[in-house]
């Protein structure tokens, strides 16, 4: 396994993935997402992974709202790539598999 945690450290969902990963041990790269923010090519990686754009949106960012009602995926896309506080964390990567927010149940199917 190849696993990336995207997340902000105050988050505590991004530290209960830390720990989960932790406990298993199964080595993760940690990146700090709002001082790193995801590429172009990771952000279409990881909405194909999870259903599309809003999955990623985080609900309780101040702009979340605004976003939602913007006309054009690309507007949103953009938005996220210049903000990324405005994406749900934590974001695990698994090669192509991809997870926002803790989600055990599907970690423990990765291999």
């Amino acid at each position: 396994m190849n696993i990336q945690i995207y997340g902000k450290n105050k988050c505590f969902d991004t530290k209960k993935a830390q720990r989960w990963f932790q406990e298993r041990r199964v080595k993760f790269q940690a990146i700090d997402l709002p001082q790193k923010g995801l590429s172009p090519r990771e952000l279409q990686s990881v909405k194909q992974a999870v259903g599309g754009l809003d999955n990623l949106i985080d609900p309780k960012a101040k702009e979340a709202a605004t976003l939602k009602y913007m006309a054009y995926d690309s507007q949103k896309e953009e938005r996220l790539l210049e903000d990324p506080s405005l994406l749900r964390t934590p974001i695990v990567r698994n090669g192509k598999q991809a997870t926002v927010g803790y989600c055990p149940e599907v970690w423990e199917t990765w291999e």
